[in-house]
């Protein structure tokens, strides 16, 4: 029987810390090579072929880690850290390709150049603040969500306490993130002279 020194469980946990980063990298390169076959190759199939493969990459690392902890994997906070990056991938992940995809558009499709941004002022201000808000409050609630399946996947909180210590953080972002959306309410601001 082979005796398992404290040191060998963490290399096996940050496996889900390494997976994380490797799934962030990935979803970059993806969609740097999906628009650069989109604009600057013109292969607008291979691109959106690569482009459709970005969202696999929240799929895969949601199935590497619920398998992980199903396979009575120690719960750790990495696990618990793989829940919370795919909230904000859920929530962001859409936004940040519409945006890639129209710099790509500009400089390699020949799209006409981006409008200036309108300086927005009262109640349309106060709007795109609170539309920005509830991106957070979509990021927080997959977050929690997977958090608490996982703590119910492991068996309850006594097992997965450390899956739990991300709902500190989670809820803080949440909260800070109020903040200008408040301010701005109060103080929309108006309209140029």
């Amino acid at each position: 029987m082979r005796h398992t020194s404290r040191h060998d469980a963490p290399r096996g946990e940050r496996a889900i810390l390494y997976l994380i980063i490797a799934c962030d990298v990935l979803f970059w390169v993806l969609l740097a090579a999906g628009l650069a076959a989109r604009y600057a190759k013109g292969r607008r199939r291979l691109g959106g072929a690569l482009l459709l493969c970005v969202p696999l990459i929240d799929v895969v690392l949601l199935a590497a880690t619920v398998l992980s902890l199903r396979d009575g994997a120690e719960p750790s906070i990495w696990h618990g850290l793989s829940a919370a990056y795919l909230g904000f991938t859920v929530a962001f992940g859409h936004d940040t390709l519409r945006w890639a995809d129209a710099r790509f558009a500009r400089r390699f499709g020949g799209a006409a150049a981006e409008e200036p941004r309108p300086v927005l002022y009262g109640r349309a201000r106060v709007r795109q603040e609170w539309r920005s808000w509830l991106r957070f409050l979509l990021a927080y609630a997959v977050g929690c969500a997977l958090l608490l399946g996982m703590v119910w996947l492991v068996g309850g909180p006594e097992r997965g306490a450390l899956l739990l210590v991300w709902l500190n953080p989670l809820t803080k972002i949440l909260l800070y993130s109020l903040v200008w959306p408040v301010i701005v309410t109060i103080r929309p601001g108006r309209a140029p002279a």
